[in-house]
């Protein structure tokens, strides 16, 4: 099994108190614009890679989706997921995305939210996606920005009343893995510059339909502390691409 931070009894605890897992889709600042990018759920085959306590599977089966799959590597996240899931339609599997091996034609959409900065091998997961899709399927994900995994901690430099000051950014275009503080462990991740990850969906055969870089939605900026600064630098992509054959 790969690499697994998520089913660290304390990890887990801690990341079970974040906001975006307490309160789902509408505590995420991005999920105002990742929304607009999904497709019509209707009647639709849909495969959530990452899916974590699975949000967006119940939302996809809330707007009609005919069958979800959500994957994920954490056996602690899914049982969670399954708790909180009622729609018989919708089942989950534990799963690394790198060992994913669907048949053709088994998804009409596939969806990711910030899972594909955790793997070595995205192109070969693209790969795997563009297989499993049927033809117009779209596939739409999110990941941390370029920007945002670049220098590797992931933190800001302070001043000297301790307030953010500014973003590093360095090292920039040497792409590969990154140590980063999260929730008081160190957590591997893999940083991609904004051209690897679009020439690889190109590379695969994917059209691209859309490239957000998406603000905190305005609500959140008063509510959640902190969250103004995330208009400082971008801290997450969002993608949408089509196979259109």
């Amino acid at each position: 099994m790969k690499e697994n931070q998520y089913d660290q009894t304390a990890f887990f605890e801690k990341y079970r108190q974040f906001p975006r897992s307490v309160a789902g889709l509408q505590a995420a600042g991005e999920w105002h614009e990742l929304r607009k990018l999904l497709p019509d759920f209707t009647d639709k085959r849909v495969l959530d890679i990452g899916c974590g306590f699975g949000w967006h599977c119940r939302y996809a089966a809330e707007e009609g989706a005919r069958q979800v799959l959500g994957i994920d590597i954490s056996k602690k996240m899914l049982t969670v997921a399954q708790e909180q899931t009622s729609f018989e339609n919708v089942s989950y599997r534990q799963l690394a995305m790198e060992d994913m091996a669907f048949a053709p034609d088994s998804f009409d959409v596939v969806l990711s939210s910030l899972a594909f900065h955790y793997t070595p091998n995205f192109q070969e997961v693209c790969e795997q996606v563009f297989k499993s899709l049927s033809a117009k399927g779209s596939f739409v994900f999110s990941v941390e920005h370029p920007v945002f995994t670049a220098e590797g901690r992931q933190d800001w430099l302070y001043d000297e009343a301790g307030k953010p000051e500014l973003w590093p950014v360095d090292h920039y275009f040497t792409e590969g893995k990154r140590q980063a503080n999260f929730l008081g462990s160190q957590v591997t991740k893999y940083h991609r510059t904004l051209t690897t990850y679009l020439n690889t969906l190109l590379t695969v055969g994917f059209t691209l339909e859309a490239v957000v870089e998406p603000q905190p939605e305005p609500r959140l900026l008063a509510e959640v502390p902190g969250m103004a600064d995330e208009l400082r630098r971008p801290m997450m992509l969002l993608v949408k691409a089509v196979k259109a054959v």
